[in-house]
């Protein structure tokens, strides 16, 4: 079928084109607002600054098509296929995308407002820039997908694969990034506050300079991070996994480290005025001059930790494990 047979069809009220073969038609600029395409082959079609409002393009094959500008906000497109197609600047505001394929296809400037892209593959996606506030990314595949300077607030991306994501520059306050492997990835200072990231594995992870910011870490693996100068104020870090890590002047006021196992840690400088310590294993850790002011420490076990020049101001030690670890004025207890 034709680009004119389909106009000319649809201008007399046909809706329904499931299954057409439409391989590298000339698409461009037609409206086909709430036609159902389902099941169709655009394969390499034209269809720059069409109108796709409300189309129905389930399991479609849009492999390679060019959609730059195209109009596809409410669109249905669960279970289609998307590879390497343009959709530069397209406007998919409240589009279905869930388990769609969208390997390496070209998304910069494509408006992307609740969106759905639910189980999505976005490997080697460009999305260099794109506003994704609050999209569904949750089980995505986002592997070497390209999100420097995207906007990720509030984004959920539990169960996303980030593995090798291009992440310069990205704003990932308040998303939902729980239980995720983020092993070794550089977020060094980013905009990661109120972030949820319980139960994640950032071993080796970069965080110098990065505000965290009332973050959610519970049971956080962060065994060998770089977190110097990182801004943890607030935050709930109960229970996580800091072995070996470099907190040197971080910024840990009122945090949450309930059980938490700083051992061999570097908190030199840090600022724990007022933070919860019971029960946390500290053994071995270093803390010199760190400002301890008002902090709880019931049943922390600094065995062999350096406290020298520490500030204790306000702090019960009565229940602290302290053997052979060194006081502030450099006595070993």
């Amino acid at each position: 079928m034709k680009t004119n047979e389909i106009v000319d069809r649809y201008i007399k009220g046909e809706r329904d084109f499931r299954g057409l073969d439409l391989t590298a038609e000339n698409l461009i600029g037609v409206t086909l607002n709430q036609a159902n395409l389902s099941s169709s082959i655009l394969k390499d079609a034209s269809l720059a600054r069409a109108y796709l409002e409300r189309c129905f393009l389930l399991n479609a094959n849009l492999n390679g098509a060019f959609l730059y500008g195209t109009n596809l906000t409410y669109a249905k497109l669960k279970g289609s296929h998307l590879i390497e197609a343009d959709l530069t600047k397209a406007n998919l505001q409240g589009a279905q995308l869930n388990c769609v394929d969208l390997t390496n296809a070209k998304l910069s400037g494509a408006i992307l407002f609740c969106v759905n892209l639910f189980r999505a593959n976005l490997s080697g996606v460009n999305l260099c820039g794109a506003n994704l506030k609050g999209i569904n990314l949750r089980s995505a595949n986002l592997e070497k997908a390209n999100l420097n300077w995207t906007n990720l607030t509030g984004a959920r991306l539990s169960g996303a694969n980030l593995r090798g994501a291009q992440l310069n520059g990205v704003t990932l306050n308040s998303a939902f990034l729980n239980g995720l492997d983020l092993e070794g990835i550089d977020f060094s200072g980013l905009d990661l506050n109120n972030v949820k990231l319980s139960g994640a594995k950032l071993s080796g992870a970069n965080f110098i300079g990065t505000t965290l910011q009332a973050a959610q870490m519970r049971c956080a693996n962060l065994e060998g991070a770089n977190l110097q100068q990182a801004d943890l104020h607030d935050s709930v870090l109960k229970g996580g996994q800091f072995v070996l890590v470099n907190l040197m002047k971080a910024d840990l006021r009122d945090a949450d480290l309930k059980n938490a196992d700083l051992s061999k840690a570097n908190l030199n400088l840090a600022d724990l005025s007022g933070a919860n310590l019971t029960g946390a294993n500290l053994q071995g850790a270093y803390l010199w001059g760190t400002n301890l002011d008002g902090a709880c420490l019931e049943g922390t076990n600094l065995t062999g930790a350096s406290l020298r020049n520490a500030k204790l101001n306000g702090v019960d030690l009565q229940n602290a494990i302290l053997h052979g670890a060194t006081m502030p004025d450099g006595r070993v207890y």
